[in-house]
């Protein structure tokens, strides 16, 4: 491989980690053990059957647990802790032969491409948890899981497509990123809104709780209500 094509699938490998690790770990050590690529000797252990088999089967179990709402987020906080430095550590890995110089600026720039991905990932699906309904978390999930396989096996055949579809995501990632931040820090001020009027009233039972609010909510009205937006008998947008 060329130095493009080992920075390209260094790049996508923290990218894809921030998403998906397992799925990441697996494809790589598969790689590894085909002998499509020659893994440097840090990195071998990934390549070994064990390996292999521990991190699809981590897979499947993030398979199911990503499509379960709110479950689904305990996962991706807990993994904020995981997924990031991995990223960084594969990235740097693949460029052991680069020198120490260049294996430090990957680490910095793979852990940077696994968090901006991670961001992307977390704060998305915490904002569709919002939805009452599970199809739109099983959509998302099954989106997040072929665009990184096809987005690593894109990096490892046509390098130069990768790259600009990288500089896509960046760009959607820059105009994503606030909007999820406001949606977030809207879902928090309801919530903390309706807590404080629930410890007013303790006459307040359990019917009253889905988001501090009753089931008369339309569909799509709290997601209205997070965003900022009047919904149709609410002309006061969420403070």
């Amino acid at each position: 491989m060329s130095l493009f094509e080992v920075l390209i699938l260094s790049s996508a490998l923290a990218w894809a980690s921030g998403i998906n690790l397992y799925a990441t770990v697996a494809f790589l050590g598969i790689l590894g053990a085909s002998g499509q690529v020659d893994l440097p000797a840090n990195l071998a252990f990934v390549q070994h059957p064990a390996v292999i088999m521990i991190a699809v089967f981590l897979y499947f179990i993030e398979f199911i647990v990503d499509k379960i709402p709110t479950l689904d987020s305990v996962w991706d906080a807990v993994h904020t802790f995981i997924r990031i430095p991995a990223g960084a550590f594969l990235a740097a890995g693949l460029l052991e032969s680069a020198g120490g110089e260049t294996q430090a600026l990957a680490f910095l720039l793979g852990g940077g491409l696994a968090a901006v991905s991670h961001l992307v990932k977390s704060g998305s699906r915490a904002v569709l948890n919002t939805s009452p309904e599970p199809v739109t978390n099983i959509m998302a999930s099954v989106a997040e899981d072929i665009m990184v396989i096809g987005g690593l096996i894109m990096a490892f055949m046509s390098p130069s497509i990768f790259a600009a579809f990288l500089a896509l995501f960046l760009l959607l990632a820059i105009w994503l990123i606030p909007k999820v931040y406001r949606g977030l820090r809207g879902l928090f001020r309801f919530m903390s809104g309706q807590s404080g009027k629930n410890s007013t009233n303790p006459g307040v039972g359990r019917a009253d709780w889905s988001f501090g609010k009753k089931t008369d909510l339309k569909s799509g009205e709290l997601f209205l209500r997070l965003s900022g937006k009047p919904g149709k008998d609410d002309n006061t947008p969420l403070e």
